[in-house]
């Protein structure tokens, strides 16, 4: 484009081809802008749920106490049965933690770093060919990023954290008759091949509590707000979109009041306890009764991912192994 306009200037043109060349340099700097990258990406094809992985585990649930984040994180994915249950050779991986709030660690209020890095470092040595990290958070994004320790230790463990790009977001193929239906979702967290759901566990003003399925939330663009409406529902449908591969639940502190944002270290309660399954209606009703004993069936959005069989949310049912260290 621009070598043709260049072209029409060394020539003598009529008032025809001045706006002929006018109109050329407007379209061109329009191209550019990412003004007209949202255009194009608001005319994109829909984009289908991820498969997930049929992914057989040891246990249908591990729980493991402790002291030492890394530590406890190996002995987790150890005990479901080794991180190459979940990452193959070349894959590109998500990993998802919550880093929605500009506090550091302690507050409770986003995953821990360390946890986050361990699970990176464990994806690399599995032979995965990259692992990104990122989230739509709440507040301005970079001081989200950096107070919350995540992405130094992101970049420390060899992952690639960035900021979801608005180009990113396509709309969803959801089933005919879904309230999601057409609702944006990041291209990165579908697409890939494997993704590790981290979030931390916390209260939540509207939906209770904030886990594995609420966690999930991240992933998905338009305005927030409308997520609100009917959040149970949502919520269920996203999980039943996304379909993680493994949920961890940072449950080394939890915010016991005052969430999803905290700011208060009265609220924050050391538990030491990190909790994964493949099952991410399994990981929240353990996560409910352990860590907040709380009856899952009173968190609507559990009960309703139940109800649409994404899961099991009856604990004495399942195989489950708890370990302390």
């Amino acid at each position: 484009m621009i070598k043709k306009i260049a072209n029409l200037l060394t020539q003598n043109y009529t008032r025809k081809s001045f706006f002929k060349i006018f109109g050329l340099a407007i379209v061109t700097t329009l191209l550019s802008t990412t003004k007209i990258k949202k255009i194009f990406a608001s005319g994109t094809k829909k984009i289908n749920a991820r498969p997930g992985r049929k992914i057989t585990t040891n246990y249908d649930l591990v729980s493991v106490k402790g002291e030492d984040i890394s530590s406890m994180t190996k002995r987790l994915i150890d005990e479901l049965g080794g991180i190459e249950k979940f990452v193959k050779k070349g894959d590109i991986v998500v990993v998802k933690p919550n880093i929605g709030w500009n506090r550091v660690p302690e507050y409770a209020a986003t995953t821990n770093p360390e946890l986050v890095a361990t699970i990176i470092e464990m994806c690399l040595q599995a032979g995965a060919k990259k692992v990104n990290v990122f989230d739509n958070t709440c507040n301005e994004e970079k001081m989200c990023y950096k107070n919350s320790g995540i992405e130094n230790a992101v970049k420390k463990a060899g992952g690639n954290i960035y900021f979801m790009d608005s180009f990113k977001y396509i709309p969803g193929n959801f089933p005919e008759g879904s309230i999601m239906q057409d609702y944006p979702m990041y291209a990165d967290a579908i697409k890939c091949d494997c993704f590790i759901n981290i979030p931390i566990a916390k209260t939540h003003g509207l939906a209770k509590l904030t886990l594995a399925i609420k966690n999930l939330m991240g992933v998905c663009g338009g305005n927030r707000s409308t997520m609100h409406w009917n959040i149970d529902k949502k919520l269920a449908e996203t999980l039943a979109f996304v379909k993680p591969d493994l949920n961890i639940v940072d449950g080394y502190r939890i915010l016991t009041a005052n969430g999803p944002r905290g700011g208060n270290l009265s609220d924050v309660k050391k538990m030491s306890t990190l909790i994964a399954s493949t099952d991410a209606v399994l990981t929240d009703a353990y996560a409910t009764k352990k860590l907040f004993n709380m009856d899952p069936k009173d968190i609507a959005h559990i009960k309703t991912a139940y109800d649409m069989g994404l899961g099991n949310i009856n604990i004495d049912s399942a195989k489950i192994r708890e370990v302390k260290i």
